[in-house]
Order: C-alpha cells, then structure tokens, then sequence
C-alpha cells in the first residue's frame, strides 16, 4: 500500500516520504482510509517533540474516515460499513487499522473527511467543555483558535449544549469560518479582545488551544466561578500563572488531557460518542472540512497546520 513516513526528525519540509509498505496487520478492525485526519501532533512528530516517540520510519496519522474490510467478532461495526476511526498512528495510508472501541459508525450526513475529523477534534471539544469544563446551559465560552479543527469543533458542541459562544481569530476569513461554525460574537486575536469580551459580558469558559502570551488575559476575560480550560500550546510556548488571580475571583484553570483520561477510563470514549451522535442528528454537529490534498501533499497539509493558516479540518485523501 502507499504511506507516508515519517523518516527522519527534520520537521515537516524534508521528514516525510511517500513509500510503498506493507498493509498493518494484527488485531482490530481493518479500514480502507478514504480520509486522514491531519492534526498538531503530527507537526510535533515530524521534530520528535510529540510525547509519543516511536521508532523511526513510522507512519504518522491516528484519525480517518473509511470503510471497513474486515472486523473481529464482537465489534460494534461490520465489513462495508461507514465509519470514523481513531487509529493513533498509521493513518497517513491507504489502510490501517483501528481497535474496535475506537471505531464508530459514519452517520450518513457525514462523508468520509468529515468523518476523519470526527474523533479527535469532537471527542476533544466535548470533553474539554463538559467532562472538565462543566459546561452549563446558558453560559458563554470563548474559544482561542476558533477557525482550526479544535475551535470550529468546540464552537459547535457549545452552542449544540445551549452556550452563547465568543471566537477568538487572526483574520477576516477566519471570522468568516468561526461564524460558519456557530459563534455569535467573534473578536480578533491582534486588538484589545480581552477588554472586548468584557464588554460584551465576559466568559464563563474560556477554551485555550493555543497558549502564549494570551493565557493572563484570558484569566482576565473570566467572570467569577469562571474556568480555563487548557486543552495545548500551538502559539508554542507553555504560559505561567500568578495564583492571586485564581483566589481574587474564584478561578479555576483546567488541564483537558483527552488522550491521557481515556486511557484509564475507557468507558468515556462511548459515552462521548453517545452525546456526539445526538448533537449530529439534531444538525448541531457538522465538520467544517478546509484543505483536502492528496497523500503525496503531505507535507503541505502539515505546513497549514505548523503556519497556523489552516481553516477547518485539513485531511488527505490517498
């Protein structure tokens, strides 16, 4: 089958190849990609400054929509299905291979690369605003990063659960995404948005993907009982914080380590796709798909990721 691989630690311009390999085997559910999720994560591999390191060449990718070929008995899904599969790595490829837990039927409103945008960016969102936000009916959340795959995601789920939402963007096409997606308010990244969402009433949540010199205002942007929630750090660096602002105005801040939580409470990951899949029939939940590149464009679909130009869902198509 084709691949792309990660073959070296020279980051996403000159790590990559396309190669002909092996189709995985072991055990699991066998998935035919039609789509591949392209996320963060897989920037930060590409320099090995991802947390999960494996052994060099290896095939990048945890997320893809497709078909399945095969499945082991018990599995909620059956050969020929639609489905949205979390794979954590080997998704860069014409097949790969995902354990039946993380394997969810496609709703047929849904193709194949909204499908590949599914697991990781929605399972995140949810979490991070309800498990660890405690989202409220009513309540309003400010969202950083709010055109990419997480931020479109979260602006979603919120207003599915009845949030007023806030979108914090760079540019006029990344308002114009964030409203696609459902904010109701959108202020720009470069102004004085910190003293805009105030005046706009100020945020119960703030959803934090992106980290940076922006952390203090955002704790500032926060209403009394209100949490910061940090789900990473793509403005690259890891921000401090000064606990008097904590204890002045009942603050929390919030770690939302989806990856990490699962892995000892697996019986999340389905309760998760439960809610999803009520928020996907009730139209609230709908994939905002940007760049679809072929595989051998890899590199470029990780270049929108790394630029931060990305707008929507990047995927690839073999």
């Amino acid at each position: 089958m084709r691949a792309i691989q990660i073959v070296e630690l020279s980051g996403p311009e000159s790590a990559l190849q396309l190669s002909d390999i092996p189709e995985p085997v072991g055990e699991g559910v066998v998935i035919d990609v039609r789509a591949a999720g392209v996320s963060f994560p897989e920037v930060l591999q590409t320099r090995g400054a991802y947390q999960l390191k494996p052994e060099l060449p290896f095939v990048p990718g945890s997320e893809v929509g497709g078909i399945v070929r095969s499945a082991p008995e018990g599995a909620g899904v059956k050969p020929g299905d639609r489905v949205a599969g979390f794979c954590m790595l080997g998704g860069f490829a014409e097949v790969t291979l995902a354990q039946p837990h993380f394997t969810f039927k496609l709703p047929d409103r849904l193709d194949f690369a909204q499908g590949a945008a599914l697991v990781l960016n929605y399972h995140t969102a949810y979490f991070s605003l309800v498990t660890r936000g405690r989202l409220h009916e009513g309540e309003t959340v400010l969202v950083h990063g709010a055109a990419g795959g997480v931020g479109t995601a979260s602006l979603q789920v919120a207003k599915g659960l009845g949030a007023r939402t806030i979108a914090v963007v760079s540019s006029d096409a990344k308002e114009q995404v964030a409203r696609d997606a459902g904010a109701d308010e959108v202020v720009r990244s470069d102004g004085p948005w910190k003293d805009e969402v105030k005046a706009l009433g100020g945020a119960d949540i703030v959803l934090d993907p992106v980290g940076g010199d922006r952390f203090t205002d955002s704790l500032r942007s926060l209403n009394t009982n209100g949490r910061l929630v940090v789900v990473g750090f793509t403005g690259g660096s890891i921000p401090e914080v000064k606990v008097n602002r904590l204890l002045l105005n009942n603050l929390d801040v919030v770690g939302a380590g989806w990856g990490a939580y699962i892995g000892t409470r697996p019986e999340v990951i389905g309760q998760i796709a439960e809610a999803l899949d009520v928020l996907i029939e009730d139209g609230h939940v709908t994939p905002l798909v940007g760049a679809r590149l072929p595989l051998e464009r890899a590199a470029e679909a990780l270049a929108l990721i790394d630029g931060r130009t990305a707008t929507g869902k990047v995927v690839l198509e073999p």
